[in-house]
Order: C-alpha cells, then structure tokens, then sequence
C-alpha cells in the first residue's frame, strides 16, 4: 500500500522529488564519459593490434548494436520515464524476477567491480609515472572518496564537472590519434600500415567484435537521470546518439594513430599500450597527456556511475525492489545519498580486499557479461510491450522495429559467447559469472517472494504518466 501510494503521489505531479537541471550537454558528457575508460584504451589498441585496419570492421559492428541498445533503451526511458531505469521498464515487460536480475547482475555488480578496476589501473598508472611518491592505494581512495563528495553536494554539480572533465578526454585523445596519423604519413607509414593486412594473427575478424563491443557498452546511463533531464524526449535519444558517434570516431582515430605509430604486435602484447602510445609519439610529455588521459576517464566514468547507478537504487526503491533506505534524499541537494554511500563502498570493498590483485580484471571480464545480458533484456522489454501495449504513448520509436532489436539480440548473444580473450579462461570466467548470477537470482527470488510478496514473471501494469508532472 506504502508504495503504490507513493507512485500514486509521483505520477500526479503533487511530489516532486528530483529538480531538473540536466540539459543535452550534460547527458552527452554522460554517455562518452561512463564509456570511455582506460580499460576500453587498453582493449581498442590490443583490438587495432589484433586485426590492423581490419579492426575497423569489428568497431562498425559494435557501433551498429550500440546504437539498437541506445534506440531500445530511449523507447523505454520516454515511455516509462522513471529513475529506477532499466528495472522500472522491465517491470513492465516482463515482471520483477527479470527486472531485479538484470539491473543488480547487469550494473550494481559489474560497476562494482569495474570501477574497482579502474581506480586500481589509476592507482597503477600514477605509481608508473611518479614512483614513491603516494602511498599505495591512496590515489584509488582518494579520488574515490572526493567524487562521492562532490555526487552528494548534488546533480548540477555532478553536471559541471562531467561536462569539463569528458571534454578534456576526447580532445586528448584526438590529438593523440591525429598527431600520430600525421605523424606517420608524413614518414611513409601509411603503406606498412595498409600492408598490415586485415587480420594478421589470423583470429576471424567478427570474432573481434566481442572486444570491440566493449568500447561503447554503458551510454544508457543517461536513461536513470531522465527525472532530472530538460526535455527528456528530445536529449534523452539525442545524448546516446550522439555520443556513441562521437566514441566511434574518437576510438577510430585513436586506433588508427596507433598503429601509423606501433607495431601491431606491441599493441596486442603490452600490458599498458596507451601509455607506450602516448610516451612514444611526444616522449617524456607524452605522459602529462597520458596521466591528463587517464584521470579524466577513470573519473568520468567514477563521477558518471556515482549519478546513475544511486538513481537506479533510488527508483527501485520507491517501486520496492530495493530496501526503503536508498529511497532517502537529502533535504538541501535532493540528492539519495544513501544510495551514493552505498555505491561508493562496495567500489571500495575490492580494492580493500584484492589491491593490485590481477584476479580483479577476471571479476570484471566475468560480471560484464551481465551487462550484455541487461542489453538482451533492455530489447526483449521493448518486444514485449510493443506487443502488450501497440497503442500506448510512445514519445520515441525505434525505427525499422522488430530488426535493431532482433539484431542487438543476436550480436550480444555472440559477444557473450566469444567474451573469453583465452580458451583456456573461459571455463573460469564464465563460471564467476554464473555464480554472481545465481547469487542475485536467489536474492531476487527471496526478496520478491517474501518481502515484495509479489509474483516472479507477473508485469505490473503500465503507468506513462512522468513520474515529475
């Protein structure tokens, strides 16, 4: 009664709970920001290494489904536009079991462990470029611990900060590629380059795709701050696509630049290329631009995920799927700030417990394929309310439906299948990533049935009204 009250109260506009404040601008820094990290720096340039020009295949493939996950994802935003994301429209769709599943195994775990990744890659970095001069650890938990400062002062500061911070990263890296492409031609490159081939270690060029998907995987994180956006139905859409063109093209420079400057084996070998990248085009200053590089997207994303993924909690929570707690807003910023808290202590808790351990990077290859299944799910939401509700009000239409979604389907399936980078990986990988599933799906199941006392795969009924008025 307590929560359909509450929905009652949002949906007639009486309670307005979060301020809009976010404009297209700030929602494109959100989508290039959250993707662009150092992980998917080190994963493009082993990509290019891998495949040469050929690599460019592989990226036009995973821009292709980036785009059906972002046309997805932008018909649900609009239609149920709601805070708790990808829960709120699956709820919808399919019933709360799936909507649980797919937001805690495809976000609140991977971005455990993959902002866990970064900060530790950060952490790594910074000791490269300046041995003995922090302490170990300090530089992760330190930029931990200020971003979630500055995420409970509240959302315009968040904005501010995105904005300046994914601006700085872009150009960075454009110039990085761009020098290097000028640089090699004008010494003759671009003949050894072409020369390359288009797979030369021989691996099918569409394989690499399961690689390459990983550079534009998380743009929807716009879709949870859609009840702080101005004019939801038009930057909502405009913010994924756009920014996933501009990662496109910044990533495909970028590679490019690489490769007129690397051999291609190096790039597959090295543990660190984008810092060999940066130190071999501008030498000792390559790497202010490569510390310049990787603060601002381990931040980006650090600042990106400590906005969206608490919105999540936040609206799960008012739909009780998630304990009351992350419901609380502070009274000055309305910011939750329980759920930031929350957010920003199970990224600590790995590195807490693992440090430098390389087994954090095989909890982050195995939780990611959650999020691969959350895109399968995101396009079997919008099938099956297309097919529920053919008539309801839908701000944004995917075009040429059924095809971007039975497309996003089948390459996801694939990537999952290939995910493995190593045969002899797979076996473990996929085996965390069966457990942290089932883990979820237990607490799902337990949750709904007892405290939610609610049916797994029943849907709610549909409710279009913005949940802001």
């Amino acid at each position: 009664m307590q929560t359909s009250t509450l929905v009652t109260a949002i949906a007639s506009g009486t309670e307005r709970r979060l301020r809009r404040v976010l404009g297209l601008g700030a929602l494109l820094a959100v989508a290039v920001g959250l993707v662009v990290s150092q992980g998917v720096m080190v994963m493009m340039l082993q990509g290019a290494g891998y495949a040469g020009l050929g690599f460019i295949l592989p990226l036009s493939l995973a821009y292709l489904l980036a785009l059906s996950y972002a046309c997805s994802f932008s018909e649900l935003a609009l239609m149920v536009p709601r805070a708790g994301g990808l829960s709120s429209y699956t709820e919808v769709a399919l019933g709360h079991f799936p909507a649980i599943l797919a937001t805690f195994s495809g976000y609140v775990v991977v971005a455990m462990f993959a902002l866990s990744a970064e900060l530790l890659l950060l952490d790594l970095i910074v000791d490269k470029l300046y041995p003995g001069v922090f302490p170990p650890m300090s530089v992760a938990f330190g930029v931990l611990a200020l971003f979630t400062l500055l995420n409970l002062v509240g959302i315009d500061i968040f904005a501010r900060l995105q904005i300046a911070m994914s601006v700085v990263m872009v150009i960075v890296l454009l110039i990085l590629g761009v020098a290097a492409i000028v640089s090699g031609s004008s010494q003759g490159q671009l003949s050894s380059v072409a020369a390359g081939g288009w797979n030369p270690m021989g691996a099918g060029v569409l394989t690499l795709t399961a690689m390459a998907v990983w550079g534009f995987v998380g743009a929807e994180f716009v879709c949870p701050l859609v009840e702080e956006t101005k004019k939801p139905e038009r930057n909502i859409p405009r913010a994924m696509l756009i920014g996933l063109t501009v990662i496109f093209a910044t990533i495909g420079l970028y590679c490019l630049g690489a490769l007129f400057l690397l051999p291609a084996e190096t790039l597959r070998s090295d543990a660190l290329p984008h810092y060999l990248f940066a130190t071999t085009m501008f030498g000792k200053s390559g790497e202010i631009f490569l510390v310049i590089a990787a603060v601002t997207a381990t931040c980006s994303t650090l600042n990106t995920s400590l906005a969206a993924i608490p919105r999540m909690l936040y609206g799960m929570a008012c739909n009780g799927q998630a304990f009351p707690a992350f419901k609380r807003l502070s009274t000055r910023t309305r910011t939750p700030w329980v759920a930031v808290l929350f957010v920003a202590a199970i990224t600590g808790l790995p590195i807490a417990l693992m440090g430098q351990n390389a087994a954090a990077i095989n909890l982050l290859l195995a939780a990611a394929l959650a999020w691969l299944l959350a895109y399968i799910i995101v396009h079997l939401d919008v099938i099956a309310l297309r097919f529920r509700y053919p008539h309801a009000v839908r701000p944004f239409r995917t075009p040429f439906y059924p095809l971007p979604q039975l497309f996003g389907i089948a390459g996801m399936v694939y990537a999952i299948w290939h995910a493995a980078p190593t045969p002899e990986s797979a076996g473990q990988i996929f085996g965390i990533a069966g457990a942290v599933l089932a883990v979820v799906s237990l607490i799902a199941i337990a949750w709904i049935k007892w405290v939610m006392r609610k049916p797994l795969l029943v849907p709610e009924p549909l409710q279009t009204t913005h949940p802001n008025g």
